[in-house]
C-alpha cells in the first residue's frame, strides 16, 4: 500500500514554484489536484502549509502524499536511456496519444534518425511500438538531435501523410525556447535569410547566403524577447515559418545572439558562460499547434529540459509569464 514520502529540494531547484517542482517531479498530478492537496493540508513544506507560488529553497523537504507518489516520472539521463528498454524510454516521453499520432518530448542529446556514430535513434525505438497489425509508427518531422521538446509521430500510414500535409504547407505554428547571449535591442522581429550548406573540417554547417547562390534556401524566422537577465543572457520565444536544418541556430547566430551552448554556431570568443549553466544547447521546441489527423486541434507542450530547468531557476525565469502571454 502506498504511503506518505519525503522529498528533498535539489540545489538546482532552488527559487523554483512549488507547482512547477510539482509538474517536474510528478508530471501525472494536474494543477486542480495539487491545489486540493495543499488546501487540506497533505502538501507540506519542512511541515508548514503552502501554497502553489511558493518559492522553495534547497534542502527543504516536500511532503508527498500517496495520490502524487504514485505519479512521479524519473527524468531521462544517458545511462537511463542507454540501460531501458525502448519501449519504456519512449513510453517515459510520452505527451499524448491517440488512435492516429504519439507526442514524445525528445531529451536532448536523443537522436531522431540515425547517422554516423548513433546508435540509439528515436526511428529505431518505434519499433517496439508496433501495432497487432505489424504497423510502424513513422516520423513526420524533426528536431536537432541536441534539441529538447515536442516531437510528433504518426501511427497509421494515413496520418503521416495528413501530418507530412499540414508540415508541407505550414499549417501549423511551432514554438521553441532559447537561451541566447546578449540582449537584442527590438524586442521583437522577423529574420529572413538566404541559408546553404557548406562543408567544413568539423562536418556539414549552414551559413547565411545569398539570393541565387547555388543551394540556398530561403528561411524566416521570428522571434519575441520575454526576459533578459543583467549578466546579459535573454530568454526568447522563436517561431521558424520555414523548416530548414538548424534555421533557428542560424538565424539567431545571425543578429549577433547565439544560443547559449550551440557548438556549432556559437561564435563569440572570450566570452565567459555564467556560473551555473551547463554547456548544453538551450534551445527547446515548446509548443506544437497543428490540425490532428483524429480530428480538432492538437497542441501540445513539452515541460524543459533538466538543464535547461536549471538555467531557468539561476535566473528567476517565470515560465508561466510567456505561457500566459502565449495563452496556454
Amino acid at each position: 500500500m502506498s504511503s506518505v514520502t519525503q522529498k528533498t529540494v535539489e540545489e538546482d531547484e532552488q527559487g523554483m514554484r512549488l507547482d512547477r517542482w510539482f509538474k517536474s517531479h510528478f508530471p501525472g498530478l494536474g494543477f486542480g489536484a495539487l491545489q486540493k492537496l495543499l488546501r487540506s493540508g497533505q502538501v507540506r513544506v519542512n511541515g508548514g502549509r503552502v501554497k502553489s507560488d511558493t518559492r522553495i529553497e534547497a534542502g527543504q523537504v516536500v511532503r508527498i502524499p500517496p495520490q502524487a507518489a504514485g505519479l512521479g516520472q524519473k527524468p531521462l539521463t544517458k545511462n537511463t536511456m542507454r540501460d531501458s528498454h525502448d519501449e519504456d524510454v519512449l513510453k517515459s516521453m510520452l505527451l499524448y496519444e491517440d488512435n492516429k499520432v504519439f507526442v514524445f518530448n525528445k531529451p536532448a542529446g536523443l537522436a531522431v534518425q540515425g547517422g554516423s556514430g548513433i546508435n540509439r535513434h528515436v526511428d529505431g525505438m518505434l519499433e517496439s511500438f508496433r501495432n497487432k497489425k505489424g504497423e510502424r509508427p513513422r516520423l513526420v518531422h524533426r528536431l536537432d538531435r541536441d534539441t529538447s521538446g515536442v516531437l510528433v509521430v504518426a501511427r497509421t500510414r494515413g496520418a503521416a501523410a495528413d501530418l507530412a500535409k499540414s508540415f508541407r504547407k505550414r499549417n501549423t505554428e511551432k514554438i521553441y525556447w532559447a537561451l541566447v547571449k546578449g540582449v537584442p535591442k527590438k524586442k521583437q522581429g522577423r529574420i529572413s535569410t538566404y541559408l546553404q550548406k557548406v562543408q567544413t573540417p568539423d562536418g556539414d554547417r549552414m551559413r547565411v547566403a545569398n539570393h541565387g547562390d547555388r543551394g540556398a534556401d530561403h528561411s524566416v524566422s521570428t522571434y519575441r524577447l520575454i526576459d533578459a537577465t543583467p549578466r546579459h543572457v535573454s530568454w526568447v520565444e522563436l517561431k521558424p515559418e520555414t523548416g530548414r536544418t538548424h534555421q533557428l541556430r542560424v538565424h539567431c547566430q545571425s543578429i549577433g545572439h547565439p544560443i547559449i551552448g550551440d557548438n556549432k554556431y556559437f561564435d563569440i570568443e572570450n566570452w565567459e558562460m555564467p556560473g551555473g549553466i551547463q554547456n548544453k544547447l538551450h534551445l527547446h521546441a515548446r509548443r506544437l499547434i497543428i490540425p490532428n489527423p483524429s480530428g480538432g486541434i492538437l497542441d501540445v507542450v513539452a515541460p524543459l529540459s533538466p538543464h535547461m530547468v536549471q538555467s531557468w531557476n539561476l535566473f528567476s525565469f517565470d515560465e508561466e509569464d510567456a505561457d500566459m502571454d502565449d495563452d496556454l
